[in-house]
């Protein structure tokens, strides 16, 4: 709509104080008054505007919105204002109180939620588990080159990365226990501390949260861009298996890489606890070696490769549902992707925690 046309001259005067205001002439964007000018009117008289443009009728609706009464304005500029206030977006509905209730529904939502997903991953473990039973009871339908290549992609190419990760964080571990001991003199034991933790814990699962998070997604990302371009359904028409094309040779291929790279990952974390003990507290790589060998048991590291398998199978589990999921948009496969690695960790860091009560209760 048109805004009334104004005479030439008629500049915009504003009058008044306390709760009145006046305005007389032009009210347009050339000449608009700050929002502040009607703070605190209670009536604002339009009788002497000659001009009304959208941006001034904005102004005029919202000091009306805020309390101000509007009285006096011409005829031929009222279609202006009211087009403007049914323009103007309601603001939105106050969110509804939530009682008890709610957050028992709520609550019992995320336990259905819960039980469903774990539900699903223990289907597909039998999934995979009915799978390679297959694979052994037919030697040649067993994905043999797939197998390789998802090592390779799986293992060998994360040695970098988890080495790299594995001797910062014995570094780390080094330096604080240094730091911590050297008040009580017993800076000797920073090299059993770094054994425990690296040996026992830290390198396997930080080994296994890098898994996750690079191979895991890697997983689902692949798999559901093959569900999305209905590849799966193709494969399913060609009679070929997809857990035994798909699943198999990626699951399978992190059980065997992870203890492989958790053992990369402790040698790491060894090295480079030892070349920081070294320079931080003078603990020669003899010496710390020799300590090593003595006050470490080997059963701590036979508890770090217990878990690796574990823990491959629950990434490689979880990344290949999450992708079998995947619908026909993207955004179903950028948030499963990311939901997959979230749900890893998580599964592997519980996992972690059931093993340390176990191997308490059993003396390890």
């Amino acid at each position: 709509m048109r805004a009334a046309e104004p005479r030439p001259d008629a500049a915009l005067q504003m009058r008044g104080e306390g709760d009145r205001r006046v305005l007389s002439g032009r009210l347009a964007i050339t000449a608009l008054p700050s929002p502040d000018a009607f703070r605190g009117a209670r009536q604002v008289d339009l009788s002497g505007l000659t001009g009304l443009d959208t941006a001034g009728a904005w102004l005029l609706d919202d000091a009306r919105r805020n309390g101000a009464e509007l009285v006096g304005l011409p005829a031929g500029l009222r279609p202006v204002l009211d087009a403007v206030a049914a323009a103007v977006p309601a603001p939105p509905p106050a969110p509804p109180r939530r009682g008890l209730r709610d957050l028992v529904k709520d609550l019992g939502r995320k336990v259905v939620v819960s039980a469903s997903g774990a539900a699903g991953l223990v289907e597909y473990l039998g999934r995979f588990l009915a799978a390679l039973g297959r694979a052994l009871r037919h030697p040649a339908q067993f994905p043999f080159t797939a197998l390789v290549h998802h090592c390779q992609q799986a293992g060998l190419a994360a040695v970098p990365i988890v080495a790299t990760i594995s001797a910062l964080i014995g570094v780390v571990l080094a330096y604080q226990g240094a730091f911590q001991l050297r008040a009580f003199g017993a800076e000797i034991f920073t090299v059993d501390l770094i054994g425990i933790a690296v040996l026992r814990e830290m390198g396997i699962l930080l080994t296994a949260i890098v898994v996750a998070g690079r191979t895991g997604a890697a997983f689902t990302a692949a798999i559901g861009a093959m569900q999305m371009r209905e590849e799966i359904d193709a494969m399913r028409t060609l009679d070929i298996d997809p857990d035994m094309a798909l699943m198999l040779p990626r699951v399978l291929a992190l059980v065997l890489m992870m203890p492989i790279l958790a053992l990369i990952a402790d040698l790491a974390g060894l090295l480079g606890g030892a070349v920081m003990s070294w320079g931080a507290l003078g603990i020669s790589p003899a010496m710390f070696m020799a300590r090593l060998g003595d006050r470490i048991a080997v059963t701590h590291a036979v508890v770090g490769l217990i878990k690796a398998p574990i823990f491959g199978l629950l990434i490689g589990v979880i990344g290949c549902r999450a992708g079998m999921q995947v619908g026909g948009d993207t955004e179903s496969l950028g948030r499963l992707t990311s939901a997959s690695v979230v749900a890893a960790i998580f599964a592997v860091i519980l996992a972690d925690a059931a093993f340390s009560i176990f191997f308490a209760q059993v003396g390890w």
